[in-house]
């Protein structure tokens, strides 16, 4: 990824008429760069989330009915088709950004902001599904018998839910630090490049 003070040096000795047509390429780029960074990105979210179904599956041929009738499988495929459709709209946005050829700024701009609002949205999202399924896994052996949340139940209470807030306090700061590496720093690129924008046009 091409460094701000490069940019900036290239830019000081471009003429501004030519500064979009400079800043498209760095967007344009397939290989590299801060779009290209994020639709990898999404694409292996979505590519991830087809798998881990597809081989939960797989590994259970040998009891396709309780598979199919199970609460928790069918609640973690609606799970990870949501995801899906998450990412595959987040892979569109930041595919408009390699397509933009006028008002480059302003449209930068707000496909960056918007790929801001819907990552603290997942980040929400993805303690509230996480939520859901601590109440599952406590209310599925009601309902259904697995043998191993069974042997989770037969825990004390006091022993489940002090691993429930320690899953969800692992869960905040992971997430947060993935969340960055993978999409938060590229968006903040992004930011960085277009306040150089405005200072250079």
């Amino acid at each position: 990824m091409m460094e701000l003070d490069d940019l900036k040096k290239m830019w000081q000795q471009t003429p501004v008429k030519n500064i979009n047509t400079d800043i498209m390429k760095i967007l344009q780029q397939k290989s590299y760069g801060p779009v290209a960074a994020l639709k990898k990105t999404f694409r292996r979210q979505m590519v991830l989330m087809f798998l881990i179904p597809l081989m939960l599956f797989t590994t259970n041929l040998h009891d396709i009915h309780g598979v199919l009738t199970s609460i928790l499988f069918w609640s973690y495929v609606v799970f990870c088709i949501a995801i899906i459709v998450f990412a595959y709209y987040n892979y569109r946005i930041a595919s408009k950004m390699e397509g933009m050829d006028a008002m480059i700024k302003t449209n930068l701009e707000q496909q960056v902001q918007l790929l801001e609002k819907r990552a603290k949205w997942e980040v929400a999202g993805m303690r509230g599904i996480l939520l859901f399924f601590i109440l599952l896994v406590e209310v599925v052996p009601y309902v259904q018998h697995y043998r191993m949340l069974d042997k989770w139940h037969s825990l004390p209470v006091a022993i489940r839910f002090g691993a429930y807030a320690m899953l969800l306090l692992l869960q905040y700061f992971l997430n947060k630090e993935i969340k960055q590496r993978k999409v938060g720093r590229h968006l903040t690129y992004l930011k960085e490049l277009i306040k150089e924008m405005q200072l250079l046009c």
